[in-house]
């Protein structure tokens, strides 16, 4: 059986940093991707990487501020966060898929159940 859990979230302050991870159980993944909802609006591409070559890919708004990594050993995606803004606030979604495109618009095979992630200003 195939899974994704992430963990990690919680409420920081602005400025602060949190650092998600998502563990994927069940089979390995070619790409691996973070994806956020906030409340009222539709989910957002984030995060991006390439299991092999590690290529990362970033939304605009996330780009010099996140970090995206991977953990292979451990079959895990890392999703580093610093800077954070209220805007940033939302539900954080791990996504992986065994086709080796990072595709910003989806689909993706598999999503995790969500983590909430909380900026207070």
């Amino acid at each position: 059986q195939v899974q994704l859990v992430e963990s990690g979230g919680g409420l920081v302050q602005a400025g602060g940093s949190l650092r998600l991870s998502c563990a994927a159980s069940g089979r390995t993944f070619s790409t691996m991707a973070w994806f956020r909802q906030a409340p009222g609006k539709d989910r957002e591409f984030v995060a991006g990487i390439r299991w092999s070559s590690r290529l990362t890919y970033y939304s605009d708004s996330v780009k010099g501020r996140f970090t995206i990594s991977r953990d292979s050993a451990k079959n895990t995606v890392y999703l580093q966060m610093n800077k954070l803004q209220p805007e940033d606030t939302a539900v954080y979604f791990c996504a992986a898929d065994p086709s080796p495109a990072v595709r910003r618009e989806g689909p993706y095979d598999y999503w995790g159940q969500g983590t909430r992630v909380t900026v207070s200003s």
